[in-house]
């Protein structure tokens, strides 16, 4: 889908990108070979092929972090297909308590599509085991994470960088028309969880961490279990917005089921 992206380009907008679409021009290649689009100025056609030249270029290269600048943060979902394979979903757990009155992170959960990794307050949880850990990935997936994880971890952790794509799948989905939370979008799209968790929420997380500070070991293997849930369905929900959004822009109309 993102070979398929214009509106990376700047002036250019939805409207004018379903025209390129309409008019053949599917992907950064054809607008590259066109040399005459009667509806682009010659003068910004040579300025939008430097600036697609180099996105080409950059995607060749793999860099994504010049994505996560260039291209609009509401349509980092396009890269998803490009860079699955080096995601890393992040959900984490607090005790409960606003940011500025004693809130802190007390798990964060960590998966790739293939590995899952928990990161707990007073064991290995640390802003260097954290960037150590994120600095392998090139494409960020959370739940409300633009509002909630990724703030909630940059105040606890001041060195923390996240300078990757970021396809937040709540915005995504609302985009959609679907606007339930985690817990009921699961449900929607039949992705099911273990029966010890199914019913926990956060809250159930934040009286787990409770006793986990009185020492209780099971506690602690309850929400590290329910963080997993949390964390690995968000692969499984991101395959399946990624899809239903990328039917939503109308490409599919032109091209057909094709690869991104």
């Amino acid at each position: 889908m993102i070979r398929s992206t214009f509106t990376i380009l700047n002036g250019i907008g939805q409207r004018l990108e379903r025209r390129l679409w309409r008019e053949g021009i599917l992907t950064w290649t054809h607008f590259l070979d066109s040399n005459n689009l009667s509806f682009i100025n010659p003068q910004k056609k040579r300025l939008f092929d430097e600036a697609l030249f180099s996105a080409y270029t950059e995607l060749n290269e793999g860099n994504a972090e010049y994505f996560a600048t260039t291209l609009k943060r509401s349509e980092h979902w396009r890269l998803f297909e490009v860079f699955k394979d080096d995601t890393v979903c992040i959900d984490i757990e607090t005790n409960g308590f606003p940011l500025g009155r004693g809130g802190y992170v007390t798990l964060v959960g960590i998966y790739d599509g293939k590995d899952y990794k928990c990161f707990v307050r007073g064991e290995n949880l640390t802003a260097d085991s954290l960037n150590e850990e994120i600095s392998k990935y090139k494409y960020l997936i959370t739940f409300y994470g633009s509002v909630f994880d990724i703030p909630f971890l940059r105040s606890c952790f001041r060195r923390l960088r996240f300078n990757i794509p970021h396809f937040d799948l709540c915005f995504g989905a609302r985009r959609l028309a679907l606007k339930s939370g985690l817990k009921r979008l699961e449900q929607y799209f039949g992705i099911q969880r273990q029966d010890e968790v199914r019913e926990m929420d956060g809250y159930d997380a934040v009286l787990l961490w409770q006793e986990v500070k009185r020492g209780n070991s099971r506690a602690l293997d309850l929400l590290v279990l329910y963080n997993k849930e949390d964390t690995v369905n968000l692969f499984s929900m991101a395959h399946i917005i990624y899809r239903r959004l990328k039917s939503l822009t109308g490409i599919e109309e032109y091209r057909g089921n094709t690869n991104p």
